[in-house]
């Protein structure tokens, strides 16, 4: 009923109008005739906000010449919330009003950065750009890496297998590496591991975990992983550099080391080239992961962490950084995945020398003959650290 009487009164009001529309224009006023004066309009309400209607926009707005010109203020008279003004100077890098300390938020007044153009991105502003670079190239290029250096691994172990030592153990050991030497050793491959598995996480576990894990699991992992990846960088760094000096001695280039590299060290057929206590690819991880990596992984790692003094962290140094250290540690990675290998599965012996410390001679003889040659004639000690008396009970 209640519509009913709705539908009546539109009708009706409809009606009236047409028929004012239809009917005619009055007569002019006779001679000498009082005409009513129309009423002035109403002056506007003095103070206050004004309201303004969004339907109320003027046609010709645009065609004003400094219609492009116009501030935020000055576009929102001629059309009410058209805020193109300020949307324009955002994407322009215009800085804003912030009341953050400048020091502490250099760019809290801009939204947008500039335009640059990163390697492998086209020229946009930098935010776009560091997404190009890490979805378009680190992330696919680094993991494919990555899998190919593994799988590259499993190929050789299972079609070669682990590298034995040839003849039967003398029984007569060596000291390989000194308690302090292990404990650096160790102290470094305990925090690499705990950063390169919260990094893998980090980078690619939204694609092989997140669809089996849900978000709720994988995010709390993934905050777990990161607090670990920043507690772990430092204790990366500091053993790091007790890595490089504690082994620097050892690992100059000598007698052998261009022989080893020309045969591949042994690994592709014949046997093992004769080298001193480090070969050549011991060498060369050790100059190239530990020494040139390592300093572009911390630095980089540091800056990410906001650790370096005095370094103004604007966005684009942080993004910068990113690309860097992504970069560099998954070169580390690859590197240090054939030390992994070599170390534990691929050759006899090897994991029980940083384990104990101790190798036997026929082992040092096969895979180090020039440093078994240095020990047998008295020029290195056998024996470099005080053994431990047979009797002797270990506190804990």
């Amino acid at each position: 009923m209640q519509n009913a009487r709705l539908a009546i009164f539109l009708i009706a009001i409809g009606l009236t109008g047409w028929a004012r529309a239809q009917a005619p224009a009055s007569p002019p006023a006779a001679a000498g005739a009082v005409t009513q004066q129309p009423a002035a309009p109403a002056s506007p309400a003095a103070g206050g906000i004004q309201s303004q209607n969004i339907f109320e926009v003027k046609p010709d707005a645009s065609a004003d010449p400094n219609y492009a010109k116009q501030s935020n203020g000055e576009r929102a008279r001629v059309q009410p919330g058209n805020n193109a003004p300020m949307w324009r100077d955002v994407g322009a890098g215009v800085t804003g009003y912030t009341s953050l300390p400048k020091s502490e938020a250099p760019e809290a007044g801009n939204l947008i950065q500039p335009f640059v153009q990163y390697p492998g991105s086209r020229l946009t502003n930098a935010g776009e750009a560091w997404r190009q670079v890490r979805n378009n190239w680190i992330i696919p290029y680094g993991g494919s890496l990555f899998l190919i250096v593994l799988l590259a691994i499993a190929i050789f172990y299972f079609s070669k297998g682990s590298i034995k030592t040839h003849g039967a153990d003398t029984g007569r050991k060596i000291e390989r590496f000194t308690p302090f030497e292990r404990a650096a050793h160790w102290s470094n491959a305990i925090a690499f591991s705990i950063l390169a598995i919260s990094g893998l996480v980090m980078a690619f576990g939204k694609f092989f975990l997140l669809p089996f894990m849900g978000s709720t699991l994988f995010g709390w992992l993934t905050y777990v992983l990161k607090t670990a990846h920043n507690f772990a960088g430092p204790l990366f760094a500091v053993s790091l550099v007790i890595v490089f000096f504690t082994f620097l001695r050892d690992n100059w280039p000598q007698k052998g080391d261009v022989n080893w590299l020309l045969k591949g060290g042994g690994l592709l057929g014949g046997a093992e080239p004769a080298s001193n206590r480090f070969n050549a690819g011991e060498k060369l991880i050790f100059w190239g992961g530990v020494f040139f990596l390592g300093i572009v992984v911390v630095s980089s790692g540091f800056v990410l962490d906001k650790l370096l003094p005095g370094l103004v962290y604007e966005r684009a140094t942080m993004q910068i950084a990113h690309m860097v250290h992504a970069v560099a540690t998954v070169l580390m990675m690859c590197m240090f995945l054939g030390h992994i290998y070599l170390g534990t599965i691929g050759m006899q012996g090897a994991y029980k020398a940083m384990r104990s410390g101790y190798v036997d001679e026929a082992w040092a003889r096969e895979h180090h003959a020039y440093w078994y040659e240095d020990v047998k004639a008295g020029r290195v000690p056998a024996q470099r650290s005080e053994p431990a008396p047979p009797s002797q009970t270990v506190q804990v």
